[in-house]
């Protein structure tokens, strides 16, 4: 027992000088981490200017991106039927379980149309198809019509609209008969109320064969087919430049079964990804999303499957005047000035054993070049953007295709970090850092690419969760964490100005975009929200901005002159779940005492959560705050999980 008491003793002493040791370093952590960051920003010292192309964006004919209630306004799935009626991925069913068919002779669009018949020996009855499912909305009108052939027999048709199983709930259109060929008939539904499922029939009495070529409803707001509140929230991205077609999706699309007659456009099973694309948004419709965006297009071509001669008349089609053949064939469906497009994508992704037409890249090589002599021969003015992927793909494209080239497009998406949420937001500017490196030692390495300068196009970069998918196909939810890390990416594209010229958010709505609807809304996701503040606010000439992070501080902050000089902005961005302080020393720029700052904006969760979102069926959570005219002396306080952009101003010399 006398040898055991003095060891007991010394293992106490042990143990509380452990104790005191760890206590004193989480104090000097602590207090280390409550001092102000000190920031010093030189606006005399500036970087390449930034270019606005940065902030592009990207849709692809990919879940509901565009259809299926994303950009465009068509409410009914399957619409051409390309699904027989009644099959398990069809959205339609025979009324009262009537005979039915899918017929192939003279079908009125695609492979077959539903034909509904009475045998001979049958009573006249109700024959047609229905789709439920519908949402609409008291004091909005819903614009329909539908493509009809009835034989002989029938007595009359009608359109319904029920909102509940009681036989009374319903709205009936009476259509007029005429026996012989498709004919179109229209109708107008006023509900009286807000309905979440609301059902569709298109009906015939009588006896014979009543034959549905196709359907269509819109919200009677729509602009052009774009549904409405989706496209105002694209005006307030007011993004310079919009890619498209694809993504996966190109490198097996055929761009002439997207012109033409809308509802005698042929559906097809999306050759990348899942359901049907029933090409009712081409490449007329796309230019003239783009009209009324005020954006620029960027066309990407087929290089997959697609050859060189059926890209020719693409670009023929969209740039060739009234006189050349494609020019006059675009002219005949609508649109006689050519659009005179700059922007072409020669391919995509073709490095991936998952793309259609992959081949390597020593192959590859030769097939972009065809593309493009082929593409500079006909419209000299266009500007080409090749496929690149860091890496061999990279260092054996490069080389052989540097005088066939514009720009050179780089992919990449992150994923959620287990870790926290610093090391979560980093993952993007790393990944636009990384990407930079490279290209920069390309320019010093790669024989026949030392003399050529061919800036980025990173025309997919992003978010890619493995959390449920919400709003269809790959529709993931975006929250406060996943905008701190694209106002960080934003950053370093601002730091990297000199090697970006384009960056493409991908994709834009719905699937793992910056916006996401319900059936009746849309809002801006917290990703959205940075975009839209940075696209209007931020300045486009980066300044040399030096944090001090030798505490461990996981703050990013980046600073940025207007064009004019006048302006200078200071992003700043914390990943910690608590206030933080700022000393901002601003160096050739007057921010005196007499100097407010003009302008404060924050993006931030109300009750400081990484993970807070918005629902686009609920009140926005979270919006991008403004104050003006604050007071400064010199600190800045940002709230935990936030972006922060301060605008200061001065007055001309």
């Amino acid at each position: 027992m006398k040898r055991l008491f003095p060891m007991f003793v010394q293992m106490i002493v042990l143990e509380l000088f452990i104790f005191l040791c760890c206590y004193r370093i989480g104090l000097t952590q602590t207090v280390e981490s409550s001092l102000p960051l000190a920031v010093k920003i030189d606006a005399s010292q500036h970087g390449t200017e930034i270019s606005p192309f940065i902030y592009g964006q990207f849709i692809e004919h990919l879940g509901r991106c565009i259809n299926g209630g994303g950009i465009w306004a068509e409410m009914l799935e399957d619409r051409k039927f390309f699904y027989p009626v009644g099959d398990k991925e069809s959205a339609w069913k025979a009324i009262y379980d009537c005979n039915l068919r899918m017929t192939e002779q003279q079908p009125f669009v695609g492979k077959h149309s539903p034909e509904s018949f009475t045998t001979e020996n049958e009573e006249p009855r109700w024959l047609g198809v229905w789709q439920n499912g519908l949402a609409v909305r008291k004091g909005k009108k819903y614009n329909g019509y539908a493509w009809v052939k009835p034989s002989e027999g029938i007595q009359r048709i009608e359109v319904h609209f029920h909102w509940s199983d009681k036989k009374e709930d319903h709205d009936a259109f009476k259509m007029p008969v005429n026996i012989g060929d498709f004919y179109k008939v229209e109708f107008v539904y006023e509900p009286i109320n807000d309905f979440d499922n609301v059902m569709i029939e298109i009906a015939a009495f009588g006896k014979g064969t009543f034959t549905v070529g196709c359907v269509s409803l819109m919200p009677s707001d729509n602009i052009n087919g774009l549904r409405a509140d989706t496209l105002e929230l694209l005006k307030r991205l007011d993004s310079p430049i919009y890619r498209w077609p694809g993504g996966n999706f190109v490198s097996g699309y055929e761009w002439k079964d997207g012109i033409g007659d809308r509802d005698k456009r042929p559906p097809r099973k999306n050759p990348a990804w899942k359901g049907v694309e029933p090409n009712d948004f081409g490449v007329n419709e796309f230019l003239q999303f783009c009209k009324i965006l005020k954006t620029e297009p960027y066309i990407a071509v087929n290089t997959g499957n697609g050859e060189v001669e059926n890209a020719i008349q693409e670009l023929e089609y969209v740039n060739g005047n009234s006189q050349t053949p494609m020019g006059q064939l675009r002219a005949k469906h609508g649109f006689p000035e050519p659009y005179n497009v700059t922007w072409w994508g020669i391919g995509n992704e073709m490095y991936g054993n998952w793309q259609i037409g992959h081949i390597p890249a020593e192959k590859y090589v030769e097939k972009h070049n065809a593309f493009v002599d082929a593409f500079r021969a006909k419209d000299p003015k266009i500007k080409v953007i090749g496929v690149g992927n860091v890496g061999k793909w990279d260092e054996a494209f490069l080389p052989g295709t540097a005088k066939h080239l514009d720009l050179i497009s780089e992919h990449f998406y992150v994923g959620a970090s287990k870790d926290n949420v610093t090391e979560h937001v980093k993952q993007i500017p790393n990944e636009v850092k990384r990407i930079a490196d490279a290209h920069r030692n390309y320019r010093k390495t790669l024989q026949h690419f030392k003399d050529v300068t061919v800036p980025i196009a990173l025309d997919e970069w992003n978010y890619w969760h493995n959390t449920p998918q919400i709003f269809g196909e790959l529709g993931i939810r975006y929250n406060i964490k996943d905008g701190l890390g694209i106002a960080a990416g934003l950053h370093e594209f601002a730091r990297q100005s000199d090697v970006y010229f384009m960056a493409n958010y991908a994709q834009t709505v719905n699937v793992i975009g910056c916006i996401k609807t319900s059936k009746t809304t849309a809002k801006m996701e917290t990703t959205g929200l940075v975009l839209e503040l940075y696209r209007k606010h931020f300045g486009n000439l980066p300044v040399k901005t030096e944090t001090d992070l030798s505490n461990g501080n996981p703050i990013d902050i980046q600073a940025a002159l207007s064009g004019n000089m006048l302006m200078l902005t200071v992003g700043i961005i914390n990943t910690l779940g608590r206030d933080r302080t700022i000393k901002l020393d601003i160096q050739n720029f007057d921010v005196s005492s007499k100097i407010k700052i003009l302008t404060r904006f924050e993006i931030t969760d109300p009750e400081n959560d990484p993970n807070g979102f918005n629902d686009p069926d609920q009140t926005s959570r979270i919006e991008i705050r403004e104050i003006k005219n604050t007071t400064f002396d010199g600190h800045v306080s940002v709230k935990p999980y936030s972006v922060t952009l301060l605008k200061f101003g001065k007055t001309p010399f």
